[in-house]
């Protein structure tokens, strides 16, 4: 299946675009091997909106939010978490949709050794904590997050911010799933917009961060 071409992230505004993610796959060719998760979450954030980024000015942190539709946008929270989104506005306006979760379709024992890996570093919040990606459970929880599937995928800030969707290692590929039932609903974790209704999510998927 080919990669989704710079027309799509053009012909679309930014909320359409967060609910038309949703069933198609995202890639990352790495040289430790090659991940992919079907997006099954997403959140949209405009430039009007008080919970985006780009809501007061242009900064060094969200620059490539103001590149154009198609690019990659990778922050951190928390000083080390990363969490990926796809530029949608036309460049200059500053509009994003943030990834929230994936169902895991290949790699899925990289996928887990890169989560393993941070328990041990202390990437995340509990060191104990290890992930199985031979049970149900493991996979379940490899990429149902937009920090979890960072990790997963191997995607960083540093490396990836600013990059093409398609021009870069890592790319959106789809539709591959189909006929699913979609939810509309508010975003997670916020103090402002937090009553807008921009979060889209596969009906019934299990790989959902939170229903």
């Amino acid at each position: 299946m080919q990669k989704l071409p710079i027309a799509f992230y053009q012909s679309h505004d930014t909320l359409s675009l967060a609910q038309l993610l949703l069933g198609c796959e995202l890639v990352h060719e790495s040289d430790e091997g090659t991940t992919a998760g079907i997006i099954v979450e997403t959140e949209g954030y405009l430039t009007d909106d008080p919970a985006c980024h780009a809501y007061r000015r242009q900064t060094t942190r969200n620059a490539a939010m103001f590149g154009p539709a198609g690019t990659l946008y990778v922050y951190q929270i928390y000083n080390h978490y990363n969490c990926i989104n796809v530029v949608t506005g036309p460049e200059g306006v500053g509009e994003a949709v943030l990834i929230r979760a994936l169902e895991p379709t290949e790699g899925l024992d990289l996928m887990g050794m890169r989560r393993n890996e941070a328990f041990k570093t202390g990437f995340e919040r509990y060191r104990n904590n290890t992930i199985d990606a031979t049970t149900a459970d493991g996979q379940r929880n490899l990429a149902n997050g937009p920090a979890k599937l960072t990790i997963a995928m191997g995607i960083t800030k540093n490396e990836h911010n600013a990059s093409s969707l398609t021009t870069g290692r890592i790319y959106i590929r789809g539709p591959v799933l189909h006929d699913f039932d979609m939810v509309t609903t508010t975003r997670i974790g916020l103090t402002h917009g937090a009553d807008l209704p921009y979060r889209y999510y596969i009906k019934g998927n299990k790989f959902v961060s939170k229903k």
